[in-house]
């Protein structure tokens, strides 16, 4: 027999498809829940960071400078005559007045005789027309003589002074060039190899070299510098060539030595040519360097390294930490509250792996030094060590 529902049995029919219908959504929802993955968290980068640091900073220049001896002397025969002797080794060191040469000495001593027995002579005939003189003059008070023999006597006896006057100067030209026969050193120094052998005539007029000496336990070093350098210069107060009392430090010079070393003992620049080398557009500066132990060899080249300026207080940024482009140059600064902004700055000279920075950056702010590549302006950063890799393949692609 077939039942009918009744509007009861409707009604809780349709509360139960509403309770099933609802029971399928939360289960729905609790299992949307459990299943749903957490929203990704943005990755900061990752960045190097370091302080814009302020300490004082030496500028130098770099040129190419000649090694030169602060005496050179060439010692030549001041008279004519065959070499008779040699009194040194060659490639020593001499003493001042040491004796070198000896040239043969018979001719000018017999000048020097010669001349002594003029002067003797002359003296003599001094004497005698003194003595004849003293004679006349009373006679002629007394009358007993006449003015003409005074007058001769009194032009006798000058005649005779000047005659010892000139044999005496005779007997010291001659006395002199039997000085110059034995030739002597004029400075302490290392002579070199004689240029003459034994038996030689050697020359008058000083035409005859026979040896040089060099004192060099003080050098000189030449090199050139361009007209913008001696610009510089001018512009930071520094005169080349000029002590300056009120500075903290000198234009000391330092070389290198062949085997790349660098000498031990620092050079002063005492000269700075007055005009720039219309032909070459540079001028030439010298400094001077001791040299106790005769490592630098005049006639050397060698590498200069010349201190141009002290920037005192300078801040100094790494290099690796610029980027450059066509507006110029930037670097990234992170914020107390890690946040980057980029920040032009204009650069000052560079030294080593850092560069001075003229305007832009306060020292101790921190700067990016790696990880600047994956940067904009503004965004939030994390300190750590950053890929260096990656930064590499960055600074050659710009």
């Amino acid at each position: 027999m077939r039942r009918f529902l009744t509007k009861k049995d409707l009604k809780v029919k349709r509360k139960q498809t509403v309770y099933a219908g609802i029971g399928i959504i939360v289960i729905v929802i609790l299992y949307l829940i459990l299943t749903r993955q957490p929203a990704p968290v943005p990755e900061l980068p990752i960045v190097s960071v370091t302080p814009a640091q302020q300490r004082d900073v030496e500028i130098y220049g770099d040129y190419v400078g000649r090694i030169r001896a602060q005496q050179f002397v060439e010692v030549r025969a001041r008279v004519e005559g065959f070499l008779e002797q040699m009194l040194f080794e060659e490639g020593t060191e001499v003493k001042r007045n040491q004796v070198l040469f000896v040239i043969d000495q018979d001719q000018y001593k017999a000048k020097v005789d010669k001349a002594r027995a003029q002067l003797k002579k002359d003296e003599a005939s001094a004497r005698k027309a003194e003595r004849d003189l003293a004679r006349i003059r009373p006679l002629y008070e007394q009358n007993a003589a006449s003015r003409l023999d005074l007058d001769n006597a009194e032009a006798a006896y000058e005649t005779a002074i000047a005659s010892v006057g000139m044999s005496q100067a005779d007997l010291d030209q001659a006395e002199q060039e039997l000085g110059y026969t034995v030739v002597r050193s004029p400075l302490d120094g290392q002579i070199s190899e004689r240029h003459v052998d034994l038996g030689t005539l050697v020359g008058t007029g000083g035409k005859s070299l026979l040896a040089t000496i060099v004192k060099s336990d003080t050098v000189l070093i030449d090199f050139s510098m361009t007209a913008l350098d001696y610009l510089k210069s001018k512009e930071r107060n520094v005169t080349l060539g000029q002590k300056d009392s009120t500075r903290s430090w000198q234009p000391t010079v330092t070389i290198t030595l062949p085997d790349n070393s660098v000498y031990p003992y620092k050079g002063l620049v005492d000269f700075a040519a007055p005009q720039v080398d219309p032909k070459t557009g540079t001028f030439s500066v010298r400094a001077e360097m001791t040299n106790p132990e005769h490592v630098l060899l005049p006639g050397q080249f060698t590498k200069v390294r010349l201190l141009l300026d002290v920037r005192e207080h300078a801040t100094v940024v790494p290099q690796k930490a610029l980027i450059i482009e066509k507006g110029g140059a930037y670097i990234f600064v992170m914020r107390q509250d890690s946040v980057v902004e980029r920040r032009f700055i204009e650069l000052g000279p560079e030294f080593g792996n850092d560069v001075v920075v003229e305007r832009g950056l306060i020292p101790g702010e921190m700067i990016v030094c790696e990880g600047y590549h994956k940067l904009s302006p503004g965004i939030k950063v994390r300190v750590g060590e950053a890929p260096k890799e990656e930064e590499n393949s960055d600074k050659d692609s710009l």
